[in-house]
């Protein structure tokens, strides 16, 4: 039996960066810039999500001049569920919070 544990909150985040476009690839830099998580964070949740098959990972095939080949991340047909799934509940909480009585709401363009 597989037991899989729940995303963490910052996991969570990568994926709906990723999830922003699939089908391209992001390095790792531009992520935890997007996301705002540091290097010691964010490569071991990639590594995590890359092991519980949500991203496929590849080297850069044609590096630049003076730099060494970076690694490239995308989402996978089940990491682009995994997504989904987490982007739901985020949706349906906003649009609690919106329709929850006594919550301010904003006047502008009222006027």
């Amino acid at each position: 039996m597989t037991r899989t544990r729940r995303l963490s909150p910052q996991a969570e985040g990568v994926l709906r960066a990723l999830a922003a476009d699939p089908s391209e690839w992001r390095y790792g830099y531009e992520l935890g810039r997007e996301v705002g998580l540091k290097a010691g964070s964010l490569y071991p949740i990639l590594m995590r999500l890359a092991d519980r098959g949500l991203l496929e990972s590849s080297w850069e095939s044609v590096p630049v001049a003076g730099r060494p080949p970076r690694h490239l991340y995308r989402l996978t047909g089940t990491g682009l569920a995994a997504a989904t799934e987490v982007a739901a509940p985020a949706v349906e909480e906003s649009a609690a919070e919106r329709d929850r009585p006594g919550t301010r709401r904003s006047l502008r363009g009222a006027w």
